[in-house]
């Protein structure tokens, strides 16, 4: 039976705690500006949004509490349940989701994208899959091929839902592990070929995407049409608020103006009504919760430990990077929430259960001289657990003790 951990080893990142915390009311402080006046309009009440969005934050506190005390190789024993079950899931909601806006990817009444819950389940299983075959990774047969496959299934579940933006994050973030993790960089370079002509393929498939592309490249101010109209009133609003911002609750651009203003568009109101400097602050935060993230996956003690830390920061920085730029017409217009921030029970749920498992990897990086005695203390050592990876199965007496919870 292991021992109990001692108390250096319960130490977490506090300064990631801080970081997430400010995003978080950040975050609540612009849904309660740009909702107030929908409730007036749909009558369900002007706070009718901000106390949905306050539920899932603290549902997702939960989750982070929880999965930050579980020690963080209990993923490993149900990452592939976890993984099919969400596959599945996805999947089927592909024929029999509730369609809004001409896109199955709902549960209930506009709430619940297994999606969200889809791209944390495949960084675990990946994290896991990719550890355990690190020295197969560069075969073509056992590495680069099943791989593609596993990718694929997700993405493309995601793809029959009508979300390419989100099928994109995923890939990204997925392709990103396999580097991380030693993939031949010319097998992704082909990964990347093949990819883009797929992704060709749909866009070519779904006229809107088409549009979409074609507007960007106009100039929404001087060649104004109808499909980069939206692009046109979101730079419009960051425009307004120029450095200092016109104040919280005093955008023009967020009443029947953008659509999805909550949700896509929520950082052109940030830009509106606190500014260039209330912009860069948001932007600066998640910065630094992009540098803490990295820095845990550096000092994770193991390979799985270090996978999973990078899925997850690489997850969130492929999210804020697309909603930016596309809030600065950088790219074409697609809608991919900003964590933390924008309007969705399933990403900002989903969003803190990922950091409760970077706070869970935290408690393991230690100074090295620390580390060897905190391994043995916790029945798996380090350097053992490296040597295992070579396998592709781990004894069940092992996965046992990983798979133990501290509290």
């Amino acid at each position: 039976m292991a021992k109990r951990l001692t108390s250096e080893s319960q130490k977490i990142d506090y300064a990631l705690v801080v970081i997430i915390a400010l995003l978080v009311l950040f975050g609540m402080l612009m849904i309660f500006s740009t909702t107030y006046y929908f409730g007036y309009q749909d009558e369900k009440g002007p706070l009718y949004y901000f106390v949905r969005q306050l539920a899932f934050a603290g549902l997702g506190i939960f989750s982070l509490y929880i999965c930050a005390r579980i020690e963080y190789h209990w993923w490993i024993k149900i990452s592939l349940p976890f993984f099919l079950i969400t596959l599945v899931v996805s999947g089927v909601l592909a024929f029999i989701g509730e369609i809004i806006n001409g896109a199955p990817r709902w549960l209930i009444n506009g709430s619940g994208q297994p999606s969200e819950v889809l791209k944390l389940a495949l960084i675990i299983y990946l994290a896991h899959w990719l550890a355990f075959r690190k020295d197969f990774i560069k075969t073509l047969s056992l590495g680069l091929i099943p791989f593609g496959i596993l990718v694929g299934l997700a993405a493309g579940t995601v793809v029959l839902q009508d979300d390419l933006s989100t099928s994109f994050l995923i890939a990204g973030t997925s392709f990103i592990m396999f580097l991380v993790a030693g993939g031949a960089m010319r097998q992704l370079l082909g990964v990347i070929v093949a990819g883009s002509s797929i992704v060709t393929v749909l866009i070519w498939m779904k006229p809107y995407r088409l549009q979409r592309i074609m507007a960007f490249g106009k100039d929404p101010f001087s060649n104004p049409t109808m499909d980069n109209l939206q692009i046109r009133r979101v730079l419009e609003a960051l425009s307004t608020g120029k450095l200092t911002g016109v104040g919280i609750g005093a955008s023009t651009h967020k009443i029947n103006s953008i659509p999805a203003v909550q949700t896509d568009a929520v950082f052109a109101i940030v830009g509106e009504e606190l500014g260039f400097i209330g912009a860069m602050v948001l932007l600066g935060l998640f910065a630094l919760l992009i540098y803490r993230g990295f820095k845990i996956a550096l000092n994770a003690p193991d390979i799985f430990g270090a996978l999973l830390a990078t899925g997850i920061t690489v997850s969130i920085a492929l999210q804020v990077l697309v909603n930016t730029a596309v809030i600065t017409n950088l790219i074409p217009f697609t809608g991919v929430p900003l964590p933390f921030v924008s309007s969705g029970g399933s990403s900002m749920v989903m969003s803190l259960t990922g950091i409760g498992i970077l706070l869970a990897i935290s408690r393991r990086t230690m100074p090295r001289e620390e580390t060897s005695q905190l391994v043995m203390d916790a029945s798996y050592e380090t350097d053992d657990f490296r040597r295992r990876n070579r396998g592709t199965r781990v004894s069940r007496a092992r996965r046992r003790a990983n798979a133990r919870t501290e509290y």
